[in-house]
């Protein structure tokens, strides 16, 4: 019961965590993180979505939160102001984009106003119910500038991701941080940038610290921040491999469940009393 009492902080992933197979937030969810707001919790929600991705989703929850963007290259504050901002130079991206990227696979450079693509791709374009956060199809051959805030890949083989991810690791080991968000897609960012940094930060504002957190996710790109949290969750469709590393973590339900939602009704709010 003590660490339970100890938990002040929640924080959660988005797509195959609280967001449900349409990409959304479903109403029970919403109501329990309503309920959380009014018992004082802080919220944090870190995702690799863009923030003008991500903005228009989590402000359906309508309350205050700190939302962490591209695994951790941006933090906004719960008024909107953006409190850390971190790009991978141009020529960092061009001697990433150097190695030889099977044509199959979709590219993205994620920017600030638009996403910088090689293909149209209907899987990702999926991923946002309303679109706020707009699609450019450039040939990169031809690109100058190759500032970004993160390097986006994504192929329906996992297989065919992890070779270009060896490619890449063999050629700039140590350059950049990298993560699967999901099987299907494959995340380079400025070296310094992860989910847990960017919480670090948060905290710090707070005089918080993650002795103080609960953490659902469900990804690679989670890895970092569940490990570190008091009481790290995660969810039965993360990645067999990630369940096996993180096996002393709890495993609950899925997304679809709304199983962020009820694990918190059930085991951290208090009791609501009319």
């Amino acid at each position: 019961m003590g660490l339970q009492h100890n938990i002040k902080v929640v924080v959660t992933d988005l797509d195959g965590t609280l967001l449900n197979e349409h990409h959304q937030i479903a109403p029970y969810t919403k109501s329990v993180f309503l309920e959380l707001h009014r018992q004082n919790f802080l919220i944090v929600i870190a995702t690799g979505r863009h923030h003008l991705d991500a903005m228009p989703i989590v402000s359906k929850l309508e309350l205050p939160f700190y939302l962490v963007t591209s695994n951790g290259a941006r933090i906004h504050a719960p008024n909107q102001e953006l409190l850390f901002s971190v790009n991978m130079p141009s020529e960092s991206v061009q001697s990433l984009l150097s190695v030889a990227v099977d044509p199959e696979i979709t590219t993205v450079l994620f920017r600030e106003k638009v996403w910088l693509t090689n293909k149209h791709n209907d899987k990702l374009n999926a991923f946002q119910p309303e679109v706020h956060y707009h699609p450019e199809l450039v040939d990169f051959a031809t690109l100058e500038d190759f500032t970004a805030i993160k390097v986006f890949f994504t192929h329906h083989k996992h297989s065919k991701l992890l070779e270009l991810r060896e490619q890449i690791l063999e050629q700039h080991e140590g350059h950049f941080s990298h993560a699967f968000s999901l099987p299907y897609c494959l995340e380079f960012m400025e070296k310094s940038v992860d989910k847990k940094t960017a919480i670090d930060k948060i905290l710090e504002l707070e005089n918080l610290k993650f002795e103080n957190v609960i953490a659902f996710g469900d990804g690679y790109n989670d890895e970092q921040m569940l490990y570190a949290a008091a009481q790290g969750k995660i969810m039965s469709n993360a990645p067999e491999s990630l369940q096996a590393k993180l096996a002393h973590l709890e495993v609950i339900g899925d997304n679809v469940q709304e199983s962020v939602a009820k694990h918190l009704k059930e085991h951290i709010l208090l009791p609501v009393t009319n």
